[in-house]
């Protein structure tokens, strides 16, 4: 069985992704890495190449050997429905060779926890001649303001698909957030792993610089009415419905990231902000398990 790792990135340290983090935490599952690194004005590509040249260090990580970059320019002229990051994710799939089984995609906010290694091994290889699974679906850990508390309310999505088949008619599917096949919905089994995704933890200056990213969604007049880039304006984390306490271990790779962390944010756990539908439909929830209207890129076999 081979396992073929692959993202995207741009202007990683621009708006602190935790890039490195998330390639370090599925090397162990992976036979190679691809990475499309677009056009950046920030030192991406050499962040990404650090990586890489770590393997010429004594007692280095040896897994580093297996990444392989791909240089990208954006198409900055797509503005709709960010369509710009499937297509960059789209290039780094088609460059996975025909004799890999397996496709791993990690975003560059998303870090897997090393718990789930022998977890996400096992069904690979228990999946791996069932051909009706193309894909696994992961259950989503989405932290918010800080490394301490989740975001849970139906906002925010439960579950994606993170493991593919070397199937090249399956494609990026929208803004990337997930796959389609001929435009078709990917029949996935569920696992009992976890991504841990950290794109809203990063200090309010940054997040709110990296709200520009909404150029890939949106024309100037909304950017214009929406988005306030100044340097000196800082995002407001606490327009937030609800949030719990994180109770569990973040990955052994962003400990070092978390330390160095230098912001804080405070909140009420048992503070609601629905709308009086929202508080309804959160009510079913919690009672049933159910939530209504959920958005399933997928189906679930």
């Amino acid at each position: 069985m081979k396992v073929t790792g692959f993202s995207f990135i741009r202007n990683a340290n621009r708006y602190d992704y935790p890039i490195l983090e998330a390639i370090k935490s599925v090397l162990p599952l992976c036979d190679e890495f691809i990475i499309t690194v677009g056009n950046s004005e920030d030192g991406t590509l050499e962040l990404i190449q650090t990586l890489i040249a770590d393997t010429s260090l004594e007692n280095s990580n040896k897994d580093f050997a297996k990444i392989k970059i791909i240089q990208t320019i954006w198409d900055d002229n797509l503005r709709e429905g960010g369509k710009v990051l499937a297509i960059e994710t789209n290039k780094a799939f088609d460059a996975i060779s025909a004799d890999t089984d397996w496709c791993f995609y990690i975003q560059g906010d998303e870090v897997l926890h090393e718990k789930y290694i022998p977890i996400i091994r096992k069904e690979m290889q228990d999946n791996l001649l069932n051909k009706d699974v193309e894909g696994l679906l992961f259950k989503y850990l989405h932290f918010y303001g800080s490394y301490d508390y989740v975001a849970n309310s139906r906002n925010w999505y439960r579950n994606e698909v993170r493991i593919i088949r070397n199937d090249k008619q399956i494609k990026s599917y929208k803004d990337a957030q997930g796959f389609r096949k001929n435009d078709q919905k990917l029949s996935v089994k569920l696992i009992d792993a976890y991504i841990y995704h950290y794109g809203w933890v990063k200090d309010p200056f940054v997040k709110s610089v990296e709200q520009e990213k909404n150029k890939f969604w949106h024309d100037d007049k909304w950017l214009a009415e929406n988005v306030n880039t100044s340097p000196d304006v800082r995002f407001d984390y606490s327009k937030i419905d609800y949030l719990d306490i994180f109770e569990g271990t973040h990955p052994q790779v962003m400990q070092e990231r978390i330390k160095k962390a230098n912001w804080d944010f405070k909140f009420d756990t048992n503070s609601k902000n629905f709308t009086l539908k929202g508080r309804f439909l959160h009510w079913i929830e919690q009672k049933t398990g159910w939530r209504i209207g959920e958005y399933k890129n997928f189906r679930k076999i």
